[in-house]
């Protein structure tokens, strides 16, 4: 379901249906650590360079936080739906989760506390994967929905500034943003993708 490069480009993490969690090592291309979560893992982040810290977001509603030195789980979040995506902010404080029961919510990962939910009328989560992601400068938030949309929230207020309407009400699965820019790509699930300048 997912894969994260593990703090050194020697090694991967990897999130699966099998409810597991799996370190690789791509020098002897072999699993060194299997990790077993309880729950599918529909993504996963590091939380810093050295990838000391992993964090999964879960079929169960859960957000796990785990050592990758010592092997065990330190600490989860429950939250109201199933967790679709994780995206970390640049300066990694601040993690963005995209649930099932048709939000965002934005985690201060110093107090692993939900400090703001996004939501809007006419948004849906439209999958269990959809993609959520933080603008590069970490102002603004954006995801797909089920109507076709993209919405584009305000960290700093919560409240939806932009919403992007081309993908013809075909469900909206992933977002991106350009790493050093304004522009976003969208795809969905009629296999469109749009790129969206200066928004």
């Amino acid at each position: 379901m997912t894969a994260k490069f593990l703090g050194e480009p020697a090694k991967v993490v990897t999130g699966s249906c099998d409810r597991t969690l799996k370190i690789w090592d791509l020098r002897c291309r072999a699993c060194v650590e299997t990790k077993f979560a309880g729950s599918t893992c529909y993504d996963l982040v590091t939380s810093d360079s050295v990838g000391s810290t992993i964090i999964s977001g879960h079929y169960d509603n859960k957000i796990r936080f785990w050592d990758a030195r010592s092997g065990s789980s330190a600490n989860d979040i429950a939250l109201n739906g199933k967790v679709t995506s994780l995206d970390l902010s640049r300066d990694a404080k601040y993690l963005l989760s995209c649930v099932r029961d048709d939000s965002l919510k934005l985690l201060d990962l110093r107090m692993n506390q939900i400090v703001t939910s996004f939501s809007a009328d006419g948004f849906k989560v439209p999958c269990d994967w959809s993609r959520a992601t933080f603008s590069p400068d970490g102002q603004h938030v954006t995801v797909g929905s089920a109507d076709g949309s993209v919405y584009i929230w305000s960290v700093a207020t919560s409240k939806v500034e932009t919403i992007l309407k081309e993908h013809s009400r075909s469900a909206v699965t992933a977002v991106s943003w350009m790493p050093y820019g304004t522009a976003i790509a969208s795809v969905d699930r009629a296999k469109k993708i749009i790129v969206w300048g200066d928004v």
